[in-house]
């Protein structure tokens, strides 16, 4: 009779939205409506509402991202001073180490039968244990530990044949249990590493041109608390929706001394987890989160530092930022931290240990609370569940199948289908994957296409012109849209793609051929070349001399700034005239600029 109280007020409460913690606690007592509640709960770090997810970036701003980084690194061979770098670090060393929060990919909660909800109404997908009824027990959902599984496989950690769940105590609005469950004294997986390559960082950013490890100490499962709606200036809502929602911990090893290379790890970590399946969304829709521990001691064997991590001693004391929402704020936020720091080392302070927050646009990070030790948390075995034992047939099983890693990926796509590294991590990084499968099978039809039409074609040359066709051209396309690959079908592609590269129609004509199809016409490219008369009428080479003359001859100063100035790029806009004067379809951009290098006495010259 209790429970169906119970059961009939999460129903009413899922229409008001949110439930309130002293309303829980009346709940408990008698089936009362639960109501919301002003309130000022202590400061709880994880999972809130304080920072926006970052939007998702499309390939413009990715491409931009890197084309910015370039720029900024022929600033710093210049001799210009990057903000990002301070002199004082020849005398002091940061040390960095990262805890990241994934949410795992399943359809049920951790320890409920209730369903998992990103974007539901809230309070609607709550089970009676996950509000902490009194006389309701955790049964472990073994399908949560599969997705956790092939991560730990993917960060070839050393899986433990039994690992068990911990409880860690801590008083906030957010855990109506009291406590968290979590596994502190035996994770399931452990001594694991993430491996960074140069073409993981902007262009000029690596530090250094060989790969590097980052170790992981262990990656533990653990369940996720309720989610905290600020209403300012006082009230706090609670929604229990993501009560046990199965969560990864991933802890690296302090080896981490640059904050680029932090965002690095952070940004890694999500697209291994992604490639692999294991995790919801990433961090741009708060499927990820974030936590740095940081610090700084002196260099030169001058430090009187005597901390120590997992075997890494000589540490100074270390601060924990909590739940950093973007890759930006993680770089941005260990370097206020470092800096905050130093300023006080060097003032003859002391750096406590302490949990502090940062906001995006902030200049420092700011106190939260004195940082809990392991004996503030009284981690205590959880009696009510049963060790897991996996076994070495299901670890087998998941690394056989285990799908290709990023790294494989990129590895593919620069030495098997000519990309260059750049263009290669765009094309993973787009979409969770979807642009990337969208170029394959458009590759894959361009291949067989010139197989039955006995053409050989290296594979490097169809990969490039793909990617360009799939990036740049598409790209634009959907710019201020999300991808859609039905849109333009890779069959579409695949013909215009053919036809430009057999000469059939111009470059420009594939390109109206595409914005054609993605604005609806539904006829074949084969019909629209036919219909709309776009089928190249090729110019013989006495033709291209002739029209590309008369051009020189309208503007002889542009012809002495090329010829007697050296300023050859003025060539294309003799390019782009022969193709806008001449009717569609009859001069293509490359021929047309060969024929200019030639009349002009360029030779081989790049424009």
């Amino acid at each position: 009779m209790f429970a169906r109280s119970i059961r009939n007020t999460l129903a009413a409460a899922s229409k008001q939205r949110y439930i309130c913690q002293s309303c829980l606690h009346r709940a408990r007592k008698s089936p009362l409506a639960l109501t919301r509640l002003s309130t000022q709960p202590r400061t709880r770090s994880l999972h809130t509402e304080s920072e926006p997810p970052q939007p998702p970036r499309n390939a413009t701003s990715f491409r931009k991202l890197l084309k910015d980084a370039a720029k900024q690194q022929k600033k710093k061979e210049k001799g210009a001073v990057s903000p990002r770098h301070n002199p004082r670090l020849e005398h002091w060393e940061l040390t960095v180490g990262i805890e990241v929060h994934a949410e795992l990919n399943t359809a049920r909660k951790l320890f409920s039968a209730a369903a998992t909800s990103v974007s539901e109404a809230p309070n609607t997908h709550v089970a009676l244990f996950d509000v902490a009824f009194p006389g309701t027990q955790p049964r472990f959902n073994k399908d949560t530990l599969l997705p956790a599984l092939r991560a730990a496989i993917a960060f070839q950690c050393e899986i433990q044949h039994k690992s068990s769940f911990d409880r860690k105590h801590y008083f906030y609005q957010d855990q109506p249990a009291g406590y968290q469950i979590t596994q502190y004294y035996e994770p399931f997986a452990t001594n694991g590493k993430i491996t960074l390559y140069p073409h993981d960082f902007p262009p000029g950013a690596a530090p250094q041109p060989e790969p590097f490890d980052i170790g992981i100490k262990q990656i533990q499962m653990e369940q996720d608390t309720a989610k905290t709606v600020q209403q300012p200036p006082s009230t706090y809502l609670l929604d229990f929706n993501r009560v046990s929602h199965p969560l990864i911990e991933i802890i690296t090893l302090p080896h981490i001394h640059d904050p680029t290379v932090a965002a690095v790890v952070v940004r890694k970590i999500q697209n291994i987890l992604k490639s692999v399946n294991a995790c919801t969304t990433g961090m741009e829709l708060g499927g990820l989160r974030a936590d740095v521990n940081v610090s700084v001691r002196q260099r030169q064997g001058h430090s009187e530092s005597s901390h120590s991590y997992h075997g890494v001693t000589g540490l100074g004391q270390r601060t924990e930022i909590k739940n950093l929402a973007s890759f930006k704020a993680v770089e941005d936020a260990i370097i206020a931290e470092r800096d905050r720091q130093i300023d006080l080392l060097e003032s003859g302070g002391i750096v406590e240990g302490e949990t502090r927050g940062w906001t995006l646009g902030s200049k420092t990070t700011k106190r939260l609370r004195g940082k809990e030790g392991e004996i503030d948390y009284r981690y205590m075995p959880d009696p009510d569940i049963a060790p897991v034992i996996i076994g070495e047939s299901l670890v087998k099983h998941l690394r056989d199948t285990l799908p290709k890693l990023p790294d494989v990926h990129i590895d593919t796509l620069v030495q098997t289908y000519g990309l260059t590294a750049k263009d290669a991590i765009t094309l993973i990084s787009l979409d969770d994957g979807a642009r990337l499968e969208y170029y394959l099978a458009t590759l894959h039809a361009l291949k067989r296409d010139a197989t039955q039409n006995e053409e050989e074609v290296p594979l490097n040359v169809l990969g490039k012109i793909t990617s360009n066709w799939v990036l740049m051209e598409l790209g634009s396309l959907f710019t201020d849209e999300a991808w859609d690959s039905t849109r333009i079908s890779t069959r579409f592609l695949k013909d215009v793609v053919s036809h430009v590269r057999r000469k059939q129609i111009t470059s420009p004509s594939g390109k109206r051929l595409l914005a054609m199809s993605f604005d609806g016409d539904k006829r074949s490219v084969a019909e629209i070349v036919e219909q709309e008369s776009l089928l190249l009428k090729p110019l013989s080479h006495e033709e291209y001399v002739k029209l590309a003359q008369n051009l020189l001859d309208e503007k002889p100063d542009m012809v002495r700034d090329i010829t007697e100035k050296g300023q050859v790029k003025k060539t294309m806009w003799f390019v782009g005239q022969m193709v806008a004067r001449s009717p569609e379809g009859t001069v293509e951009p490359g021929k047309a600029k060969e024929v200019l290098k030639e009349v002009l006495g360029l030779g081989d010259q790049e424009l």
